[in-house]
């Protein structure tokens, strides 16, 4: 249903609240530069400090800026199945295309605990769901076997998946059907996922280089693979830049040096960049023409 560059897109703040021009605009900057998709309240947009107004609200923007020209996958996660279904409930009344759902996190919910999550937020709202695994963040690995068996529910069509290893990616994929969905969730793996039947990423990195990571996929898609090896290459200094301290700081200090937003505001108990890694950002930037 969905494939290439999806951008996990921030949430620009100004003095404590939502900068709705300044999200508006970035919405228009990757459309103009071939995102494919984009997806709000994912990490990267800090959905865990947002209140349910703000979610709610970033979600409607969202839908209203893009106006159809691109799929909006809404991020409606929580660790409160209650709480999944009402955000997901408001991303299909608002017109979203899909919602993508992160693994419950703190709880550490067992398997069994992780299948009936999902089934339920899926028998609750019927929209197509996105599977997000990313270990990391949410001390819990979604086992491939796991995820195959929730591939079985019709409205799960897929995985963003972040538990940083092919070997995952690779069980996954050959557990489940060719038309389920499996997406990179780390963009320094997006093109070893694309050569083993992956559909694309959704990417921290596309903030600041939409053109470049669309156009990876893009060209991978039409049988470029030389070309897409080469995209790749360029931009993974970029990907590893972009996580020299928790996402989203980086990036949002990357889009405030490149006057993409006017401030890199995060909310705490997230901070600002540190001054050396600052430095260390900026000189990645200007390497490869962004600033």
């Amino acid at each position: 249903m969905f494939r290439g560059a999806m951008v996990a897109i921030v949430t620009p703040f100004k003095n404590g609240g939502l900068d709705e021009k300044a999200f508006r605009d970035l919405i228009e900057f990757q459309i103009t530069n071939g995102t494919h998709a984009i997806v709000p309240c994912g990490t990267t947009g800090e959905s865990a400090t947002l209140s349910f107004e703000e979610h709610e609200r970033v979600v409607e923007i969202a839908l209203e800026q893009v106006n159809r020209r691109v799929p909006v996958i809404a991020g409606t996660g929580s660790n409160n199945t209650s709480e999944a279904i009402r955000l997901t409930r408001h991303a299909k009344k608002a017109g979203a295309a899909a919602v993508l759902m992160i693994s419950p996190y703190y709880n550490k919910p067992t398997q069994e605990g992780l299948y009936q999550h999902f089934k339920a937020v899926a028998e609750a709202v019927d929209i197509p769901i996105v599977l997000y695994n990313i270990p990391g963040r949410t001390a819990v690995n979604m086992e491939p076997d796991t995820i195959a068996r929730l591939a079985r529910i019709d409205n799960i069509i897929g995985i963003k998946e972040a538990a940083g290893t092919m070997k995952q990616i690779t069980d996954i994929i050959a557990r489940c059907d060719d038309d389920f969905m499996v997406v990179s969730g780390e963009d320094h793996l997006t093109f070893p996922l694309l050569c083993v039947g992956g559909k694309g990423v959704i990417s921290v990195v596309s903030n600041i280089a939409p053109r470049d990571m669309a156009n990876l996929c893009d060209v991978f898609f039409e049988g470029r693979f030389e070309d897409a090896r080469k995209l790749y290459y360029r931009l993974l200094p970029l990907c590893h830049a972009l996580f020299i301290e928790t996402n989203p700081a980086p990036v949002k200090a990357a889009l405030a040096m490149m006057k993409k937003i006017e401030s890199d505001e995060v909310r705490l108990p997230l901070a600002p960049m540190a001054p050396a890694n600052r430095l260390r950002l900026k000189s990645a930037l200007e390497a490869y023409g962004l600033l």
